[in-house]
């Protein structure tokens, strides 16, 4: 799965996750048959940039590309985008709020909930802060962004006159999005997995499945779209190859426009899939910081 990320929390709307793929339904998995190539690239997104682009002669030429690996039958290759990564980690000192939101940049007291959220652009994170010194960081699309956002959160606070020091980093949860290869019969998917499977479509327009292990919880669409929250990238990854073979049962044909619609995303996806070189260096952190 060629993953990108988005730091859009809504991720979860059928509307934006719809990727389309071949009208030629999708035969069911035999014993001997391998399933789909997936492939994880965990390097920033820029899907929003890429969805707004015009038609430009790169992105048809793109696009003439996907329509000759569909009309070869060429094997799926299942995308993942990581859209946001939970972190926290503590700074193991008290924290005066107050000071924090009038000395600091880009930040705002939230008296009614007792903290103060921190902004910074490099990784694009959002940190909210406790006079505890808890901070839970949000808005990353990488695990290793995410660590590097939760030292660049310590650094500012330590550069605010705090005695700071790095501790208990840990990923709390990983929001991530795929697409089969193929539109999916819910309703009898949901009555077969149902020891697992929860359907309640007056509330709800996806099946809710529950994986034990790995861990994780997926929303599934009848537009082949799939939701998954589970507490790392890998589970994430393990969760997509464990429910592919079960949805394939249940696969359907798409409509021409869904085609359509299908080959122009992808074809816009592999236009921003260019390598993105990651800022990690820390030269201005006191290594005394993550002791």
């Amino acid at each position: 799965m060629a993953a990108t990320g988005d730091s859009a929390t809504s991720a979860a709307t059928p509307h934006q996750l719809q990727h389309i793929n071949n009208l030629a339904p999708m035969p069911m998995m035999g014993k001997d048959q391998v399933p789909p190539l997936m492939q994880t690239d965990l390097a920033p997104s820029r899907i929003k940039e890429v969805l707004a682009l015009d038609h430009t002669q790169a992105i048809k030429e793109e696009l003439s590309k996907v329509e000759e690996e569909v009309t070869e039958d060429v094997d799926p290759v299942i995308d993942i985008m990581i859209n946001n990564v939970v972190s926290s980690f503590s700074v193991a000192c008290h924290l005066d709020l107050r000071n924090i939101a009038r000395t600091g940049n880009n930040v705002e007291f939230r008296r009614e909930n007792g903290m103060v959220t921190m902004k910074i652009r490099r990784p694009p994170t959002t940190a909210s802060i406790w006079s505890s010194g808890k901070i839970t960081c949000t808005g990353s699309t990488s695990e290793i962004q995410a660590k590097l956002a939760a030292r660049r959160i310590a650094r500012v606070i330590q550069k605010l006159g705090y005695s700071v020091k790095f501790k208990n980093f840990r990923i709390v949860n990983v929001l991530g999005t795929c697409t089969m290869p193929f539109a999916i019969k819910i309703t009898p998917f949901s009555q077969k997995f149902r020891n697992r499977a929860s359907y309640e479509p007056e509330l709800h327009p996806g099946v809710t499945y529950k994986i034990d292990d790995p861990k994780a919880t997926l929303k599934i669409f009848s537009t082949g779209s799939i939701t998954v929250t589970a507490p790392s990238v890998n589970n994430v990854q393990s969760a997509i190859e464990h429910i592919y073979p079960l949805v394939s049962e249940f696969g359907k044909a798409r409509t021409e426009e869904e085609m359509n619609e299908y080959l122009e995303l992808k074809a816009r996806r592999h236009f921003s899939q260019q390598p993105e070189e990651e800022d990690s260096t820390d030269s201005d952190i006191p290594a005394d910081l993550w002791h």
